[in-house]
């Protein structure tokens, strides 16, 4: 018993982690301060509980708390799901003060509980001071491989097959149900086990119903989002992508050459100028999405083939059921992180390769670094041009880093923003274009605008004055989430 009872109270608390994080990420987005708050409250609790927990086992017989702090650990694992859906509809957006206090509703108390169980179990197992030692070491190593068992498969298996509400639901029920049966197997064997107060067993069904009726943002749980797709009331063919807080893509089901958000208007402008009208591009795609401009591409430039490269198997199966896309041996969309992708792409083969790959606010680190930019490099032509949509707001810090990044790869860089943008009075999308010859700046500025796009073009002088003494990233320090003043979203 003292083993199943510290290895599933250690394991229901991994659980809660690892779901806290996608809890909360349709109202804060996923930053890597997001993942930090979650560990950061997970881990206080953890000792709080601990300490506590020790402390009260001196002072009270443990037979009298263990079944309780179970079952009210567990009644609160239900508890938490409307808890952070209902606060979730309050404290909505990526700033330090919404996340953390999400963050501290979805794992402090119960985990806390539920950590104070494993301490008062060692108590009751030493039966003398000679066995301390191997007691203490053996319960806390149960309690390690219950926690590495529920990160793995919690992981690897139950997220890949239910939804994050289900898994908190299923979670706490279980742990309920145990303190129950712990509860019981105490009364019988010594009488010592206390009362079970009537009002935990009701929290726990009081959960359930709400978690039932608590607000969701989710039309759909992927691997990494929680997504829905919106249809524009403005335009009948019109659908936005919606992944977390964000509007990643936008989707004319009818029309694939039109292009609501002004940074694809702008990624559009750059492929007009890349040849002449109707020539066949070969390009790679770091991030799907909506797939808006392969679809962009496939429409104006007959023959071009695209290769997307997509994390996410849930957006790609969303794209085929709810946005109409279509795969071919001209458009082929591979679910994999795309920096592995990138490695595996044959050298010299694209004429463009398009950067639009977000988690939440910020391009993942590890496709904004030198070595990343260079595996870009490698997979583009002499004449081929890598754009990538950024997004900061001042002081711009991170897009300063990640032009400066780009200048050390290739020596013309150019960037394409509204004015105010450019000035650092204001922020948003930003497109940076990259290449090893210079590219036409007056045709491009003529692509804008018949993109019908009042975004301006900065010269690769006037990025090299914007860019300044900025830091570049590298894999050893990439500090993207920090460097980025993270305020608005992709589709802005």
């Amino acid at each position: 018993m003292a083993a199943g009872v510290t290895f599933l109270s250690s394991g229901a608390v991994l659980v809660l982690e690892i779901v806290g994080l996608r809890l909360i990420a349709p109202y804060v987005g996923i930053t890597l301060q997001t993942n930090t708050a979650i560990i950061g409250f997970a881990l206080a609790a953890i000792a709080i509980g601990a300490w506590a927990g020790g402390a009260a086992a001196d002072r009270r017989d443990p037979r009298q708390l263990i079944a309780p702090l179970m079952v009210a650990g567990g009644a609160l694992v239900v508890a938490v799901l409307p808890l952070v859906r209902f606060a979730g509809s309050v404290l909505t957006g990526a700033d330090a003060g919404s996340v953390l206090l999400l963050a501290a509703v979805a794992v402090v108390v119960p985990a806390a509980l539920l950590s104070a169980v494993p301490p008062m179990v060692v108590k009751l197992q030493l039966a003398s001071l000679a066995d301390t030692g191997s007691v203490v070491g053996k319960l806390s190593g149960i309690g390690t491989l219950g926690g590495i068992a529920a990160t793995f498969v919690t992981g690897f298996l139950l997220i890949a097959v239910f939804p994050s509400s289900g898994i908190l639901v299923g979670t706490g029920l279980v742990t309920v149900v145990a303190g129950i049966a712990v509860w019981v197997l105490l009364r019988r064997s010594s009488g010592q086990a206390g009362r079970l107060p009537a009002a935990l067993l009701l929290l726990a069904v009081a959960g359930s119903l709400l978690a039932a009726v608590a607000p969701t943002p989710c039309e759909e749980e992927t691997a990494y989002h929680c997504a829905r797709v919106v249809a524009d009331p403005e335009r009948d063919t019109g659908r936005v992508l919606v992944l977390d807080t964000l509007r990643h893509s936008y989707v004319d089901l009818a029309d694939p050459t039109y292009l609501e958000f002004e940074y694809v208007r702008a990624i559009a402008a750059v492929t007009d100028v890349l040849a002449p009208p109707g020539e066949a591009l070969s390009a790679l795609h770091l991030g799907g999405g909506g797939a808006t401009v392969p679809r962009y591409l496939a429409e104006v430039r007959p023959g071009t083939t695209s290769r997307v490269l997509e994390v996410d198997p849930g957006v790609v199966e969303i794209d085929r059921e709810q946005l109409g896309l279509e795969t071919s041996a001209d458009l082929d969309v591979r679910v994999g992180d795309a920096r592995v992708g990138l490695a595996a792409e044959p050298a010299a083969e694209r004429d463009l390769v398009v950067g639009d790959a977000f988690g939440g606010l910020s391009v993942p680190w590890q496709l904004a670094t030198v070595e990343a930019l260079e595996s870009v490099d490698r997979a583009l032509t002499d004449d081929g041009v890598y754009v990538a949509n950024l997004i900061d707001h001042p002081p711009l810090s991170f897009v300063r880093a990640e032009l400066a990044t780009m200048r050390q790869v290739w020596p013309h860089v150019l960037l394409l923003a509204r004015a105010p943008v450019l000035a650092g009075e204001d922020g948003g999308n930003l497109v940076a274009v990259a290449s090893s010859r210079p590219l036409d700046e007056a045709a491009l500025a003529d692509a804008l605008l018949a993109q019908d796009s009042t975004w301006q073009v900065a010269s690769s002088e006037e990025v090299a004055a914007f860019a300044g003494d900025a830091r570049v990233l590298t894999d050893d320090a990439a500090p993207v989430d920090q460097l980025l003043t993270p305020y608005g979203a992709p589709g802005s």
